[in-house]
């Protein structure tokens, strides 16, 4: 942790805000990254008990913001993280305000984002891989039930816990996007990365929120099994192009040693139809994770049946 003098240059923040918040039991510590309106920083909290919580801090500026951030989306932001409870949602530890400034307090994620893990490993192993698509797709689908869309969903804002669990974080582009009619409803605001954007979205139509996150968790699976993008966001023309016309390759080291399964999973998310993509109901169903589920299950009857055989035996030798 840096000292309140260090903190409050590294941020920006005041010390009468620093002071206040050590009032209040939080510590404030080093800036670990920054965003258009905001700035993230190490925290601190003490309880009442004498144990610290390591948190993370997301500082933003209302003075310094866009008008439309400020009126539109930050409160949006608040009233979608106030609703969430799911093992695989960064969790909100508290949301204070001193004057002009926000302060989102939330769990700590001790070992970073999930893009700069990949670029440590290189790529990450399909077994690993599975796990950590089903924690995304399950939070995804929590989400989705409510009829809230995530709109950002790119490697930087998949975290991963001290135990190595995903946790999605950086709601600031999700929306609610209820239809009572029973219909599609569409969003026409741009958000998120292009390199993960699906093609509807770079295009500029209208858009299924949904569907646009189906896109978008396809392109994070088709990273961590292939170490790289499945296609280039320098020019939108040309990755418009390369997205309606599947242009996407699995490099060759590591072609063979992902499974069919894994591919057709990637296939049926990268699909620039939105009408035929799947949704994260019909994900959480796909053959490459029911797999795993049943395999699972054959062991452990494969082991019960051989304890009862074991008892049998046992029970004629007596």
């Amino acid at each position: 942790m840096c000292n309140n003098g260090e903190s409050a240059q590294i941020q920006g923040t005041r010390s009468s805000d620093i002071h206040a918040l050590a009032q209040q039991g939080y510590k404030i510590g080093s800036k670990i990254g920054e965003g258009s309106y905001a700035t993230v920083i190490n925290a601190s909290y003490t309880e009442e008990s004498g144990r610290n919580i390591n948190l993370a801090c997301k500082v933003i500026d209302k003075e310094k913001a866009p008008l439309d951030f400020v009126e539109k989306f930050f409160p949006r932001e608040m009233d979608i993280l106030t609703k969430l409870d799911h093992p695989n949602i960064i969790q909100i530890h508290s949301i204070l305000q001193r004057g002009p400034k926000i302060f989102i307090f939330m769990r700590y994620a001790e070992r970073g984002d999930l893009l700069t893990h990949i670029k440590k490993v290189g790529f990450i192993e399909e077994k690993q891989a599975k796990i950590w698509f089903y924690q995304m797709a399950t939070a995804l689908k929590y989400l989705h039930s409510f009829d809230i869309a995530h709109r950002d969903l790119k490697c930087e804002n998949i975290l991963l816990s001290e135990h190595f669990n995903i946790k999605l974080a950086d709601f600031g582009f999700a929306c609610f996007c209820p239809n009572d009619s029973g219909g599609q409803s569409l969003s026409e605001t741009y958000c998120g990365s292009a390199a993960y954007a699906a093609p509807e979205v770079v295009y500029g139509v209208p858009y299924d929120p949904k569907l646009a996150d189906a896109w978008s968790l396809g392109v994070i699976l088709f990273i961590m099994l292939n170490g790289k993008m499945p296609f280039d966001d320098a020019n939108l023309s040309k990755l418009l192009e390369d997205q309606r016309s599947r242009k996407y390759a699995f490099r060759r080291k590591l072609h063979d040693l992902i499974t069919p399964h894994a591919k057709a999973t990637v296939a049926v998310l990268l699909d620039p139809n939105a009408t035929t993509r799947w949704n994260l109901r019909e994900i959480l169903k796909c053959s490459w994770l029911l797999l795993e589920k049943e395999q699972s299950q054959q062991q452990i009857q494969q082991k019960q049946q051989q304890q009862h055989r074991l008892q049998q035996q046992q029970q004629q030798i007596q």
